[in-house]
């Protein structure tokens, strides 16, 4: 691999080494700042010209993508202590859909997961295999039981989805103003509440 200079007088030995170290200062310099970012701004952090990046990652979103994916085991883990010992799949979804919003207003690149990229939103990427296996991470997460309310693996795939266009139209257009999180809460139970628990809890009670 061709030499470079900047990266702190220290340079990556290979290009995996430098793709790392790209989105782990993206990662960083999002933390900091609590919005999005540009090439230019992890150039400048690592003391590299931007086309050095753009060698890694093509374009901004492709680099937010890689900074989500990298933010993910974080924000479960998060996630995870947050809904801790809440076993009603109704209050634990409510809550885990208002923590995952205010944790996109604090660290955007985690909204990628639910609107594809920064710059455009596409809904298509709602029902990509990336985001049912973070929406079905987040709900077995949780300290519900989700035999016991009649979910199994397809009922939940199903809930995934609901949830994901749920928090995808709180995303794109949080109101004007937007509600609260203690309003978001009523919201949600009142309205995804009556959803969750419209599962029959056997399969001889279930329609299509």
């Amino acid at each position: 691999m061709a030499g470079r200079r900047g990266w702190g007088g220290s340079p990556p030995t290979s290009d995996a080494e430098a793709s790392r170290r790209i989105v782990t200062a993206a990662v960083e310099l999002i933390g900091r700042t609590g919005s999005e970012i540009s090439i230019a701004d992890v150039a400048e952090s690592l003391g590299v010209i931007r086309q050095t990046v753009y060698r890694y990652f093509p374009s901004a979103d492709a680099l937010m993508r890689a900074a989500a994916i990298a933010s993910v085991d974080g924000f479960l883990d998060r996630l995870t202590q947050q809904v801790s010992g809440i076993e009603d799949p109704v209050e634990a979804m409510t809550e885990g859909v208002v923590y995952t919003l205010a944790e996109v207003r604090r660290t955007p690149h985690l909204g990628i997961l639910l609107s594809s990229t920064y710059s455009n939103v596409h809904p298509e990427s709602l029902t990509s295999e990336e985001a049912q296996i973070f929406g079905m991470t987040m709900i077995k997460r949780f300290d519900v039981d989700w035999a016991q309310y009649g979910y199994d693996d397809a009922a939940l795939q199903e809930l995934v989805e609901y949830v994901l266009r749920t928090m995808q139209s709180f995303f794109i257009a949080p109101g004007n103003p937007p509600r609260s999180d203690d309003e978001l809460r009523r919201y949600l139970r009142r309205w995804m509440g009556a959803a969750i628990i419209a599962q029959p809890k056997s399969d001889g009670e279930r329609t299509d």
